[in-house]
Formats: C-alpha cells, sequence, structure tokens
C-alpha cells in the first residue's frame, strides 16, 4: 500500500501550481527617448555602459540607471513579446544580475520590481541634486546605508557585459528579420 502511494506523488506534485512568474515594469520616467519601446532602450543602453563602464564613471545616477536597466531586463525579457529572443540571454542577464548586487553590496533576495524603483528613484534624486533622497531611494536595496558612494563607478562586471551584450546582438539579429539573434535563410 505504501509502495502504491508512493507511485502517485509525482502525478501529484504535477497537479500543484507553478509559482507566477516575476513580474517588472519600468516607471514613466525610465523610457529612453528615442527608442520607441523602453525595453529595445534598455537593452541598447545597458549594453552601452556595461560595455563601455567610462562612460558612467562619475555620474552616479548614470549607473543606477545602468543597473535598473540590467534588473529590469533580467525578468522582462523573460516571456512575452520577446519570448523568441536567444534562449541563453535571460540567464546570462540573471548571472549579470546577482554579479551587479554583490559587486555594490545590495540584497541578493530583492525583488527585481524593489530594484527597479530603488535604482530609478536614486537616479531621480541624483539628478535633481538630492543626496540625502538618493540613500532613502536606495534603503531597500542597501538596508545598512552607505549604498550611495558604491554607486560612483561601474565596475567591470563581466557577466553583466556578457548578458547586455548579447541581449543587444538579439535584438539586432530580432530587428534584421531573424530569430534568436541568428538570421533566418
Amino acid at each position: 500500500m505504501l509502495r502504491r502511494s508512493m507511485l502517485l506523488l509525482p502525478l501529484l506534485a504535477a497537479c500543484a501550481p507553478t509559482p507566477r512568474p516575476e513580474s517588472v515594469f519600468l516607471p514613466a520616467a525610465a523610457a529612453f527617448q528615442g527608442a520607441g519601446d523602453p525595453t529595445r532602450g534598455a537593452i541598447l543602453a545597458a549594453s552601452s555602459a556595461f560595455a563601455s563602464p567610462a562612460s558612467v564613471a562619475g555620474d552616479p545616477a548614470a549607473v543606477a540607471t545602468a543597473l535598473a536597466q540590467l534588473e529590469y531586463l533580467a525578468v522582462a525579457l523573460d516571456g512575452g513579446e520577446w519570448r523568441d529572443m536567444d534562449a541563453l540571454v535571460v540567464p546570462m542577464l540573471r548571472q549579470g544580475r546577482a554579479e551587479a548586487r554583490a559587486a555594490f553590496g545590495f540584497r541578493p533576495d530583492a525583488s527585481a520590481q524593489a530594484a527597479v524603483d530603488a535604482l530609478y528613484g536614486a537616479a531621480a534624486a541624483l539628478r535633481a541634486h538630492n543626496q540625502a533622497g538618493a540613500e532613502a531611494a536606495l534603503l531597500p536595496l542597501s538596508p545598512d546605508g552607505g549604498a550611495l558612494p558604491r554607486l560612483a563607478s561601474l565596475p567591470t562586471l563581466p557577466q553583466a557585459i556578457a548578458g547586455t551584450t548579447r541581449a543587444r546582438a538579439a535584438l539586432v539579429g530580432r530587428d534584421r528579420g531573424g530569430r534568436n539573434g541568428r538570421r533566418t535563410l
């Protein structure tokens, strides 16, 4: 009897509801001008920032924005209208996100939406010359404080570079009529 019951466990497990996938959205102020689609803009901007960290050095608002875009892309490209992207893009972006969180001392268990909100909030506060507001915005990611000085520069993050570069290549391939970043014959 016990043996028969054990055989039913996999069937019961298959019937269990699957957890809802994480979702994320960009705040209205995050729209990348001229890109048309905010996700497209995030891919282009993040890949440029991570590939050339010197381009955002000394601009903590730009570093916060690049990190927010990475957070957003690691979730937003997982399905929906982006489901035809290269299958390696999302896992690579998620590795880059973990690498970035570790490098900046951010909570590894924070939701992507909390990170996007905190980082875009900090960027907006910095652009308004509100240091205290930027520190407050970052508290959900860094409860001990002190995150703002770490945004002074973007370190070389190989996994984030690889993920955002691959996302850009997949986007270009998709624009050219390819699938998964490859041209169709």
